[in-house]
C-alpha cells in the first residue's frame, strides 16, 4: 500500500468513529460519559471488549510467538476463563451491589482514604504508560509505513491521533466506547479471518482439513509439564492467567467500567460469559494464524521473525490488496480500541477518585472540570509518546518501563482480597509504603532467581507481588490491632 492509500483508509477510519460519536451523543452528562447511562445491551459490550483486550501488541505478537514458544500461550487463555469466572461471580456483584462508579471506591470505603487513593493512583500509572506505549508502537509502524515518507514529523503524528480519540470521546465518554469498541473489534476480527483465509488457501489448506493441518503441525504444542523452571511450565501459566484475568479485568478502572455500563447484574455476567467464550476461539486463532504465516515465510524465503512476521507478510502485498488493508485497519482498531477507553476510564479515575469532582465541585461546574481533567490527560498522553520517543529512546527500556508498570496490579490484586475475605484492618496510612515495596522486591526477587538459579516466574511474578503486598497488609494489621487491643 502507498502512504496516501494508507493515509485515506486512516481518515476514512476516524470519519466513521467520529459519525458513530455524533449518533450516540445525547446530554453529555457526567452519567452518560462515566457510566453510560446503565443501558448498554450486554452482547455489544461482550464483543466489544474483545478488541479492547486484544491491544496492538497482541495482535501482532501472538501469531510472533508460536515459532519460539509454539501454542504455550494458550495455557494463559485457559486459566483467563477461570479469572472470568471470578469476575461475573465474585466481583461484578459486589460492583454492583455498591452502585459504583469507579471500582476503587471500594477500597476507601473498606481501608480507609489512603488505601483508596493508593489503589487508583496505581491504576492511573499503569494504565497511563500502558496504552501510551501501545499507541507508541503503532504510531512507530505509521511513522516508518508513512509519514517519515512524507516529512511529517513524530511528535505532530501522535498529537493528530490523540486529539481525533478525544474528538470522539470527549462528550459522551463509555457511552461513545461502547459502540467504538463493537466496531474496532468487528475491523480486527476481520483482518484475522481475511489473513488466515488468503494465506492458507496459497498454502494449499481448506476450510475442511485447516484444523488437521494445525494439529498435525510440528510446532502445534499446547501443554508443557516438563520443565518446572521453563516460564512456559502449565501450571506456572495457567494459574497466572486466572490472576491475570482478575487484576487486568476484574480490577481494572478501563475494562469494568464497560461492564458497569450494563442494565443490571445479570447481563453483565451474561456478558462476561460470551466474552470468556468467544475471546478464547479469537486467541485460539491468533495462533493458528501464527503457525499459517511460519510456513508461509518458509514457502517464499521470508527471514522477519516473532513480532515482525505478521506485519512483514500482510502488507508486502503478496497476498492481494485486500489484506494489507484488512491488516492496517485491525492494527489501528487494535491500538485505538485501547487509547480510547484508557483515556476515558483514566479521566474517570482522575475526576471520580483523585479530584472528587462528585462530592467537592458544585453540580452546575462538574461537566466543566471532566472536560477540563479529559484535555489534560490527552496531553499527558501526548507527553509520555513523546517522552519515549526523543528522550528516553532506548526501545529496551521503554519496554521495562511497561513491563513494570504490570507489577502495580499485585498491590490491587491484595488489597481486594484483603478486603474481601478477611475481617483484617491494616493500619490505612502504611498502605502505601506496603504497595510500593511489593512490587520492587519482586523485581528483585524474579532478577535473582533468573540470575543465579535459572528460574523464570514468568507471569507468575504477579502472584508473588499479590503475596508479598499480602503479607505486608497482614503485618500491619496486626500491629494495629495490637495496639489497639492494649
Amino acid at each position: 500500500m502507498t502512504p496516501f492509500q494508507i493515509i485515506f483508509l486512516i481518515i476514512a477510519y476516524f470519519v466513521v468513529l467520529i459519525l458513530i460519536s455524533y449518533f450516540t451523543n445525547q446530554s453529555g452528562s457526567n452519567e452518560e460519559f462515566f457510566k453510560a447511562n446503565r443501558k448498554s445491551p450486554w452482547y455489544l459490550v461482550a464483543f466489544g471488549m474483545i478488541g479492547a483486550s486484544l491491544s496492538g501488541v497482541t495482535f501482532i505478537s501472538i501469531p510472533g510467538t508460536v515459532e519460539f514458544d509454539q501454542f504455550s500461550y494458550f495455557q494463559v487463555v485457559l486459566g483467563y476463563t477461570i479469572g472470568y469466572a471470578v469476575i461475573s461471580l465474585v466481583l461484578l456483584p459486589l460492583y454492583y451491589r455498591l452502585n459504583l462508579t469507579s471500582i476503587y471506591t471500594y477500597l476507601g470505603a473498606r481501608f480507609g482514604n489512603y488505601a483508596y487513593k493508593t489503589g487508583a493512583w496505581f491504576f492511573i500509572l499503569s494504565k497511563l504508560i500502558g496504552a501510551s506505549f501501545r499507541l507508541f508502537l503503532v504510531a512507530n509502524v505509521l511513522q516508518l509505513l508513512v509519514f517519515d515518507q512524507l516529512q511529517v514529523p513524530f511528535y505532530l503524528t501522535v498529537s493528530v491521533t490523540v486529539f481525533l480519540i478525544w474528538l470522539y470521546t470527549f462528550k459522551s465518554g463509555i457511552k461513545t466506547i461502547v459502540w467504538t469498541d463493537s466496531l474496532q473489534t468487528l475491523f480486527m476480527l476481520l483482518a484475522l479471518g481475511v489473513s488466515i483465509y488468503f494465506i492458507s488457501s496459497d498454502l494449499g489448506v481448506n476450510a475442511k482439513n485447516l484444523f488437521s493441518y494445525l494439529g498435525n503441525h510440528e510446532h502445534f504444542q499446547i501443554f508443557f509439564i516438563d520443565d518446572i523452571n521453563s516460564p512456559n511450565y502449565f501450571w506456572k501459566q495457567f494459574i497466572s492467567g486466572a490472576f491475570i484475568a482478575i487484576v487486568m479485568t476484574g480490577l481494572d478502572q478501563d475494562m469494568m467500567q464497560k461492564n458497569l455500563t450494563c442494565k443490571n447484574l445479570g447481563e453483565a455476567q451474561k456478558n462476561i460469559f460470551w466474552f470468556t467464550l468467544t475471546l478464547t476461539i479469537v486467541n485460539f486463532l491468533f495462533l493458528g494464524l501464527g503457525l499459517l504465516l511460519i510456513d508461509y515465510a518458509s514457502a517464499y524465503e521470508i527471514t522477519a521473525k516473532k513480532d515482525e512476521l505478521f506485519p512483514t507478510i500482510a502488507a508486502s502485498g503478496n497476498l492481494g490488496f485486500s489484506v494489507a488493508v484488512f491488516f492496517i485497519l485491525g492494527l489501528i482498531a487494535a491500538a485505538y480500541s485501547s487509547a480510547d477507553s484508557a483515556l476515558t476510564s483514566l479521566t474517570t479515575s482522575f475526576s471520580i477518585d483523585i479530584f472528587a469532582i462528585e462530592t467537592k465541585v458544585e453540580e452546575k461546574k462538574q461537566i466543566f472540570y471532566r472536560k477540563v481533567i479529559h484535555v489534560c490527560i490527552s496531553l499527558v498522553f501526548i507527553g509520555v509518546m513523546l517522552l519515549f520517543r526523543y528522550a528516553i529512546k532506548d526501545e529496551s527500556v521503554i519496554i521495562k518501563l511497561f513491563e513494570f508498570a504490570g507489577y502495580t496490579y499485585g498491590p490491587l490484586l491484595a488489597l481486594f482480597c484483603i478486603g474481601m475475605f478477611t475481617k483484617l484492618k491494616p493500619r490505612d496510612q502504611f498502605i502505601p509504603i506496603i504497595a510500593v515495596l511489593a512490587p520492587v522486591l519482586t523485581f528483585l526477587i524474579s532478577f535473582l532467581t533468573k540470575t543465579f538459579f535459572g528460574f523464570e516466574f514468568g507471569f507468575f511474578v504477579l502472584i508473588i507481588n499479590a503475596l508479598l503486598c499480602a503479607f505486608g497488609l497482614v503485618l500491619i494489621s496486626l500491629e494495629h490491632h495490637q495496639r489497639t487491643s492494649v
